[in-house]
């Protein structure tokens, strides 16, 4: 199956609905039945059938069926923020006196929800450099039953070997998750290395627009049902059929989107290696990436977010530059049609040093989301504001 019909054509049976070109949007939450046998044989499989909108839905159904195919995937399911989706994922796979190993440097929300709510129900995580196998390897005890990667991770970027972390778990009956955001189903396919489970925070690129916020977890139907099953139905944390017609729309541009931006941002991210007032550039396809060549093994082209360190001695450096930005918006999130800034000296004091760290981030960090504007324009508006350095 191709990708132009994948988002162009499937799940979409155009004579159910009047021949409409765009699929339509089915806003019920609540759908009624002939008869009591037919009532009751769908409640007996909401994951497959049309009978309260918490469970499935027409339209986030045509939604659920592009993705997995994207993914390569049996199925999917759909969240109300890709925090939901990973939070879902990780309950439906731990018990308590359960052990979790995960990367260093997960998603904010990841961290917490692994550091500071599943203690509380006596599950532990240990955060361990994935980027060397054995120090996974080393890390999984009896009672591990879950790998949690990130591959590359969103802030500065490490990969995970994820062929060879599937090759450690999968022996030894952990179940694995991989957080595919930043790379999208176009890019990377963590399900063809041996992982079980790939989760997206469908808010950046597969939604594109700025305007909805929304997660994904694709992978075997067997484990798929588990989730909906318990955390999925049981906390309701699921999208409005309208979020996922925006994501219907959304994925119509998705390959244009990220080709572009990923050209723009390699373009970027040269121009910021060489500039004097920049102390390191992260980005997995510039050459001087550390894991450049696993970023060309594992993934099919790179995408627009990467970060750089500001040379300076401390965060009003960093302050001089984002407020003179006038192409790029300073925000949080990232993968959206627009340019974005987001400085991690925001979330640090005034006067904070440069070399002070915010966890294992860098004071001086500033991520840049590249969007869809020309690279000329935003090489240009980087280098009049690194020069109020």
């Amino acid at each position: 199956m191709d990708l132009d019909w994948i988002l162009n054509h499937l799940g979409e049976e155009r004579e159910r609905y009047f021949g409409a070109v765009a699929p339509p949007l089915l806003q019920s939450s609540n759908f009624a039945f002939p008869t009591v046998a037919d009532m009751r044989a769908q409640a007996g499989d909401e994951f497959g059938h049309h009978f309260y909108t918490r469970g499935n839905n027409p339209t986030v159904e045509i939604l659920r069926r592009k993705l997995a195919a994207l993914e390569g995937a049996e199925d999917c399911l759909v969240f109300g923020s890709g925090a939901a989706a990973i939070a879902a994922a990780v309950i439906a796979s731990v018990s308590a006196g359960d052990h979790v190993v995960c990367v260093q440097k997960p998603y904010s929300w990841t961290r917490r929800l692994l550091a500071d709510l599943l203690p509380r129900f006596a599950v532990t995580t240990t955060f361990v450099d994935a980027a060397d196998a054995g120090s996974v390897e080393a890390a999984l005890t009896p009672g591990t039953r879950l790998l949690v990667l990130e591959s590359p991770n969103t802030l500065t970027f490490e990969l995970q070997d994820l062929a060879a972390l599937a090759a450690v778990a999968r022996p030894r009956g952990v179940r694995t998750l991989c957080d595919n955001s930043y790379a999208s189903p176009l890019n990377q396919s963590p399900l063809a290395f041996g992982i079980d489970l790939v989760a997206h925070s469908a808010t950046k690129y597969i939604g594109g627009h700025g305007d909805v916020v929304a997660g994904a977890l694709c992978g075997p139907q067997a484990l798929l049902r588990e989730v909906f099953r318990g955390p999925y139905m049981t906390l309701g944390a699921i999208p409005s059929p309208h979020d996922a017609w925006l994501l219907l729309r959304g994925l119509r541009t998705l390959p244009l989107r990220m080709r572009r931006c990923a050209a723009t941002a390699l373009q970027v991210a040269a121009f910021l290696e060489a500039h004097p007032k920049v102390e390191r550039v992260w980005y997995p396809h510039l050459p001087s990436h550390p894991q450049h060549a696993l970023a060309l093994r594992q993934m099919r082209g790179g995408s627009g977010l990467l970060s750089l360190a500001i040379r300076c001695e401390d965060v009003s450096g960093v302050e001089r530059f984002c407020d003179a930005l006038r192409r790029f918006l300073m925000s949080v999130s990232w993968g959206g049609y627009e340019s974005l800034a987001c400085p991690i000296a925001a979330f640090l004091p005034a006067g904070t040093s440069a070399a002070a760290k915010a966890g294992q981030v860098p004071a001086n960090l500033v991520r840049l989301s590249i969007g869809l504007e020309e690279p000329d324009v935003l090489i240009a508006d980087l280098a009049q504001a690194l020069d109020r350095v």
